[in-house]
């Protein structure tokens, strides 16, 4: 071949390999679909949150390490709550009201599929939809703030469906 030929072969394989790079996953403003997937145009607003994050000033104080709650899971590329998750998170609601004296830390994780950035980006979402949700319960919203892990710490370490499952989740962490 020519080398005018290999330049255009070359430039066009430059300019493939930039369009391709842009995928999905790699996009941390890959936002929000309506149904919580993380697959369109913005990531998901929260601004109608007087405080989306949450005061990240406040002194968190003490943990409380005598009560523990389990954590709630997300699907897949999703930071939609599932119905049969909702009762974790009223738990934790239901020992706030009580406890007027505690703050929360909701932390966001994803599994390790998908960049570093993406996944702590997921990760927030995650926390915030659960923060969201306690706010629009009565909880507070200078009782909580989110946090989001990414997926720095999983609890499975396997590289299967069962233990990436096990780290898109939200926990929670009290304190006095």
């Amino acid at each position: 071949m020519s080398r005018y030929r290999w330049l255009v072969l070359g430039l066009c394989l430059v300019v493939c390999v930039s369009l391709g790079s842009g995928c999905r996953k790699n996009k941390v403003n890959g936002g929000a679909g309506s149904d919580g997937s993380m697959n369109g145009d913005t990531l998901a607003d929260f601004d109608s949150l007087d405080n989306p994050m949450g005061p990240r000033d406040f002194d968190l104080g003490e943990l409380v390490s005598d009560v523990s709650f389990q954590p709630v899971s997300f699907a897949y590329d999703s930071y939609q709550i599932a119905p049969n998750e909702y009762g974790n998170i009223d738990v934790v609601a239901q020992y706030m009201r009580e406890n007027g004296d505690t703050r929360l830390v909701t932390e966001g994780h994803a599994d390790e599929r998908g960049s570093r950035e993406y996944n702590l980006a997921l990760g927030e979402n995650r926390s915030q939809s659960v923060r969201a949700y306690l706010i629009n319960i009565g909880i507070e919203s200078d009782r909580i703030q989110t946090r989001s892990h990414g997926e720095e710490m999983p609890i499975d370490y396997g590289h299967t469906e069962s233990a990436w499952s096990q780290n898109r989740r939200v926990d929670f962490s009290l304190f006095r």
